[in-house]
């Protein structure tokens, strides 16, 4: 029987399986509960635009999503949200699946973080995003059912996630800042770091070689 949460179906297939156990395993429960509850606001997103996402890519986007974050899959120093999106092709590949469903994931996963893109493209990169922005900055929390919400998060609970998550946010970035250039990570690193000051773009036109 699959597992139904809040109304909310969780494909019920091999590689879901063995995601589940090994983001349990080699994660935290602060990234295990809030990559399922990004599956499930995905789901949610997905039902209110009309749009049809793979649930078993989207499932597999969301569990491998922030990966990177944490060891043992932070071997390459490289955006965090790379080193998640090359762990999860890996995964997916080694399961035979097709190639183009891998690259939606590492897609999903690169992106992400990346504002004004992903929305535009497949329902599985658009959800994945619109999940992570729900349980991280409340985006489109004032439209979830009371209901669906409680009994996910009954399951799934957040605890004292703002706090703990950046946390594990600044843990993972901070030995590899010069991966943060250019995106809102550094934003992290620039709170939490003292004396910490990211070089903004137009330093690095200003600086650059070219005389003019």
């Amino acid at each position: 029987m699959p597992e139904v949460i809040a109304g909310l179906e969780i494909p019920e297939t091999a590689a879901v399986a063995d995601a589940t156990r090994l983001i349990q395993e080699t994660t935290s429960p602060l990234i295990y509960h809030h990559s399922r509850r990004v599956f499930f606001f995905g789901l949610i997103h997905a039902h209110q635009l009309g749009v049809e996402p793979d649930p078993e890519l989207l499932y597999l986007a969301a569990m491998f999503h922030d990966t990177g974050l944490l060891t043992p899959f932070s071997a390459v120093e490289q955006r965090f949200e790379v080193d998640s999106a090359d762990h999860a092709q890996k995964f997916l590949l080694q399961r035979g699946f097709p190639a183009a469903a891998a690259e939606t994931v590492w897609t999903a996963i690169a992106l992400h973080t990346t504002p004004g893109i992903p929305g535009r493209m497949a329902p599985e990169i658009a959800t994945t995003h619109l999940g992570v922005l729900t349980d991280i900055l409340g985006f489109g929390l004032d439209g979830l059912e009371r209901d669906q919400l409680d009994e996910i998060l009954a399951v799934h609970p957040r605890g004292d996630f703002k706090n703990e998550f950046l946390r594990a946010y600044l843990d993972g970035l901070k030995n590899r800042p010069e991966t943060t250039n250019g995106t809102v990570n550094s934003d992290v690193l620039e709170h939490f770091i003292p004396g910490f000051r990211r070089v903004t773009t137009v330093e690095r036109i200003l600086g650059s070689p070219w005389p003019s």
